[in-house]
């Protein structure tokens, strides 16, 4: 396991010394934070939610913070092809899936410090977390999130050589990703077709996990929620590390 530990260390020290980088992920969760949460609090009346709109859409945003950094902590695999240190790490004597894991859990752990950020941020912003259980069972929720997609993002960066496209065929997938995921708009207000299509996003169930665990009210049984977001977390392990089992060197 020394070397997931030595993979992992890297991520996070590259993450915490690239100060821009921190800096520039907190740019689109504090627009909507503020613009959508605060302009539209006194507009949107939602039925049973004390916490008003802002309130409701915390969870999203946090969601969308360690979604966006997860996935693009995939890129970091294309950048290491390109300067031939992955190269240097494929030759090494040990296994792939050591490999896939270091990297998979360094870009959870980014992930989830900058949802940690937008949390913090929250909380001057109004966001009264219902329990410390609570609290806890939304960074599992986080965990689960950053861990699914990071493997999502180097499952796709395993195939490709360019970062710009990189970039282009994740924003083609993520937006549509967030987008559906009741982030931003209750479930239950969703025609049925719509609904069927946010069935399926598997953010959403880490959003409304999210959503328990911080404001104590959910659309989805959290129970349900942690199964189905845990499933698609060891599918995407899985898939990711037969992807990268498979880059050629």
């Amino acid at each position: 396991m020394d070397i997931v530990y030595t993979i992992w260390l890297r991520s996070v020290k590259r993450y915490l010394r690239s100060k821009s980088r921190i800096l520039g992920s907190l740019g689109m969760p504090i627009f909507f934070l503020l613009v959508l949460g605060f302009g539209l609090n006194s507009v949107v009346s939602l039925p049973g939610m004390s916490h008003g709109y802002i309130g409701f859409i915390i969870p999203g945003i946090i969601s969308m913070s360690v979604l966006f950094t997860s996935v693009f902590s995939g890129i970091q695999i294309i950048w290491d092809k390109q300067f031939g240190f992955l190269k240097e790490t494929l030759v090494a004597p040990v296994t792939r899936m050591e490999i896939m894991l270091g990297q998979t859990v360094g870009g959870a752990t980014t992930s989830l410090i900058q949802g940690l950020i937008i949390l913090v941020i929250s909380l001057f912003l109004g966001l009264k977390i219902s329990s410390i259980l609570g609290f806890a069972l939304a960074i599992l929720f986080m965990i689960l999130i950053g861990l699914s997609f990071t493997a999502f993002g180097i499952a796709i960066a395993s195939r490709m050589e360019d970062m710009h496209g990189f970039q282009l065929i994740m924003n083609f997938v993520i937006f549509p990703i967030f987008g559906l995921s009741g982030a931003l708009f209750p479930i239950d207000s969703l025609p049925p077709w719509l609904r069927f299509l946010t069935m399926l996003d598997p953010l959403t169930y880490g959003v409304e996990g999210i959503r328990y665990g911080l404001l104590g009210t959910s659309q989805i049984d959290p129970l349900l929620s942690f199964v189905v977001l845990t499933g698609f977390t060891v599918f995407m392990i899985i898939f990711g590390a037969y992807l990268f089992r498979k880059i050629s060197i």
